[in-house]
């Protein structure tokens, strides 16, 4: 199997509210790469996470890692620079909430973050051919957007499988995300389809010991 440099990005969803100082100690010490930071907006997903302030907050004391915010939203584009003034460094937008998916690619990369697009379980991979070399990141939800502690999808493996071949055949730079129901059990056979990022919420902050739960996941590539 081919090595990969796997990013480990727990998902703040997961995390203890009442102790979030602690938990982002916990992240800043771990050897996740990103924090995954998912907004809800009950419209676009059946469930309401945080918002701006949260990741404002977030942002200050989280160091070293990636802010990879996950906009589970309707009409992204209207809110986008203020994510991107909470400090987001990556934001991803779905397909299915864009009718205008390019022009919201562009606007993301013109207000200096990288660029995602995340497709939910049902879509094809297809809605991605003409922007794939747009992209820095393909966010694949393995579990139905909305709620945590899911259980992952199997027929994601395929898709993640196709999906490296497009990018491979592309040219594009894109890396895939893998979103839900990620534990370490399952994640060496996500990573060998083809992922590069593994978000984790329960699998990392349920764990009695979170920062080796996060290592083993890293250790998914090799």
């Amino acid at each position: 199997m081919e090595k990969r440099n796997v990013i480990v990005a727990p998902s703040l969803l997961a995390a203890n509210f009442l102790q979030l100082d602690r938990e982002i100690e916990m992240i800043n010490n771990s050897e996740a790469g990103w924090l995954h930071l998912d907004v809800m907006d009950g419209r676009f997903v059946p469930n309401i996470s945080f918002g701006l302030p949260v990741i404002s907050q977030v942002s200050k004391i989280v160091k070293n890692k990636v802010c990879d915010v996950h906009l589970m939203i309707l009409e992204p584009e209207k809110y986008a620079e203020a994510f991107r003034d909470a400090g987001a460094h990556s934001l991803t937008v779905h397909a299915e909430a864009c009718p205008h998916l390019h022009r919201n690619i562009q606007q993301i990369k013109d207000l200096g973050m990288k660029a995602g697009v995340a497709l939910n379980p049902h879509t094809p991979l297809n809605v991605l051919e003409n922007v794939i070399n747009d992209l820095d990141l393909v966010l694949i939800m393995s579990v139905n957007p909305g709620f945590g502690g899911q259980k992952f999808i199997p027929h994601t493996l395929t898709k993640i499988r196709q999906l490296r071949k497009m990018i491979d055949d592309a040219g594009s730079s894109a890396l895939i995300e893998i979103d839900g129901g990620v534990t370490v059990a399952n994640a060496g056979e996500i990573v060998a389809a083809g992922t590069d990022v593994l978000v984790a919420g329960n699998t990392v902050f349920s764990a009695a010991d979170p920062k080796a739960v996060i290592s083993q996941l890293k250790k998914a590539g090799s």
